[in-house]
């Protein structure tokens, strides 16, 4: 079995004092301060694959699309049990939109002959849970997202999905296909001493805009469906009025407040 994990690198923002600023140009916020770790969800993509490779065999290879900076959390994910890495890598990827991302991610994969295409389910910085699902629409494979736990069949995977309440969907789907990963399915693991020495020396292939095969005008901005005009800071309201008393007093008191406002 075949398995490419996608992976993003993305600002570690879990200390709370940790402040978020707008950068100069309006479209991103200032990362000079921030570390920098794996996306979350994406940990537990890489737990499953290696989970899939210790129990099946085969060989997975971790993709990302970044900067040589983004090559301490590809050195992670391969330290876990990794076999190989594809990071895409050219200005002109600046901008792109989750389908735009999806088709980056498509050049580095094509070649591979992967059985299986793991990403996130969600990404920690933008919020964006698309790119698995546009990358499945433009791979023409068969996709399944929000997954918890992956079972191999003969010829097929037994997945269960989240759904809301925490209700598991248990589906059946054929290879290869795309899959995006729901946190807690698993436990991911630290990478040892060993790992991470054997890491240093495995292939992080680099592939630029013209490697791809991809023109300028379907990745960036340009080959975005999306594109990011503005950040901007919520205008601070007025300070909320807090309740105070049992259930039946803060119930009268509430009553009351929407009364007032005419509200009902």
């Amino acid at each position: 079995m075949k398995i490419a994990v996608c992976v993003k690198q993305v600002p570690d923002t879990s200390d709370p004092d940790t402040e978020v600023h707008i950068d100069s140009s309006g479209k991103g916020v200032d990362q000079s301060k921030f570390s920098f770790v794996i996306n979350d969800a994406d940990n537990f993509a890489v737990e499953e694959a290696i989970l899939l490779k210790e129990k099946h065999g085969g060989e997975v290879v971790v993709v990302n699309v970044g900067s040589e900076a983004a090559n301490q959390v590809i050195r992670m994910a391969l330290a876990k049990g990794g076999d190989s890495a594809v990071r895409l890598d050219d200005e002109k990827f600046a901008g792109s939109d989750p389908v735009a991302l999806a088709r980056i991610l498509q050049a580095g994969i094509k070649d591979l002959g992967c059985d299986v295409v793991l990403t996130g389910c969600l990404a920690s910085d933008d919020g964006y849970g698309a790119v698995g699902v546009a990358l499945a629409a433009l791979m023409e494979v068969p996709h399944a997202a929000y997954v918890k736990t992956v079972e191999v069949l003969n010829g097929t995977l037994k997945i269960g999905r989240e759904l809301e309440g925490g209700l598991l969907e248990m589906d059946e789907i054929s290879t290869p296909c795309v899959l995006t990963i729901q946190t807690g399915g698993n436990e991911p693991r630290y990478a040892s001493f060993k790992g991470i020495r054997e890491a240093s020396k495995k292939e992080i292939k680099v592939m630029d805009l013209a490697a791809t095969g991809l023109s300028e005008d379907q990745v960036g901005e340009a080959g975005s469906v999306a594109v990011m005009v503005q950040y901007s800071v919520p205008v601070v309201g007025e300070l909320a009025e807090i309740l105070e008393g049992d259930a039946n007093e803060t119930a009268g008191k509430l009553a009351g407040i929407l009364k007032e406002k005419g509200l009902v």
